[in-house]
Formats: C-alpha cells, structure tokens, sequence
C-alpha cells in the first residue's frame, strides 16, 4: 500500500456543487459491487472534511496494470493491492500551451477558484485483494473496503512512511471503517 510523495496537504474545499465519486471496473477477475464502493468513498470523503464540487476516481484493476502502474511510479516490481495519485497544487489559469499566454481570441477567464477540485485517483486490484484478504481483513469485502479507506487517506496526504504517521493513519482507518463499514473480520493492523 503505498503512493507517490506528496508535496502539500491537498485542497478539501471546492465551489458550491457536490463531492462525485468517478468509479470504474477495468478488470474482470473479481466481482466488484459499484455503488456499495461508491457510498463508501462519499462518506469518507464527507468524514474528511471534502465539501463542495470536488472530483474523485475509484479504479479497479488487473494485477497486471497496477503492476505496471507499481513500477512506473513506485519503482516496485509487481502488483500491490491500492496506489492512490493525489493531485497536488493549486488550479492554474487556464491559458494556451506552451505559451500560456492567456485565453485564445473569444474565450472567457474562467476564475481558478470555479473549478471542481480534483482530488486524485484510487486505483485498486481485486485480485490482489482477493489473495491477501484471508490473512489481512479477513474477508474479499473487508479488504477493499481497507484499501478504498487506506487509499482515501492517502489523498487526504496521510501517510505511513513513519511510525508516528502509521499509527495516525491506521487509528483513523479504524475509526472510518467502524463508522461507514462495519467490524472486519480480522484485524489487518496486527
């Protein structure tokens, strides 16, 4: 479980709108229940503080491409069950590339500040889930719902580089889960 480094403490707060949850089923190894991961990620999302017109990605996998996703941006070799991929930054004005130079003829300004913040990406293999479930969560459901929370936090700029922070970040998993889940079957933080 892991995630590129990250630079800031990402933005929470988007214009009036509403927090959406993209979810994607890119794999066909294990069942994945669409809407039940969806309400999980809102309601985290909602118990972190996320509000207004912010975007976030949900992708389940084949091990195959997070492997491949692993070691392009991990250096890892071999799948791993979630990687999360913050965007980082503050909204740039819209302009023409390369130049920026400003809007082309005709178009609008549009104030950074309108725009959806776009959260990140969380991308999860099943399979991987699936496999290590028995010794970690305890169940295949258990797992992901882990790992959608694990990946989460990781998008809010938890982490769990050091011990300090793993125990925040485990604490906090603990917490959202008994909050939005349920009990796992097992106890993954052993």
């Amino acid at each position: 479980m892991s995630q590129p480094p990250r630079s800031r403490k990402p933005r929470r707060r988007g214009p009036d709108g509403t927090v959406t949850v993209f979810v994607s089923n890119e794999q066909n190894d294990q069942p994945v229940a669409i809407e039940r991961w969806q309400q999980l990620a809102l309601d985290v999302l909602q118990a972190e503080g996320v509000d207004g017109e912010c975007e976030m990605s949900l992708l389940f996998v084949d091990d195959e491409t997070i492997a491949e996703l692993n070691n392009r941006f991990m250096g890892a070799i071999g799948p791993t069950d979630v990687l999360s991929f913050p965007i980082d930054g503050d909204p740039t004005t819209p302009g023409r590339w390369p130049d920026v130079a400003g809007p082309a003829p005709g178009r609008i300004d549009i104030d950074p500040d309108d725009l959806p913040v776009l959260l990140g990406d969380v991308v999860v293999c099943p399979k991987v889930a699936h496999t290590n479930a028995p010794t970690h969560a305890g169940s295949y459901e258990d797992e992901l719902a882990l790992l959608i929370v694990h990946g989460i936090l990781h998008l809010m700029g938890m982490d769990h580089a050091v011990d300090d922070e793993r125990i925040a970040m485990q604490a906090r998993e603990r917490e959202l889960l008994g909050a939005y889940w349920g009990q796992l079957s097992a106890d993954p933080w052993k």
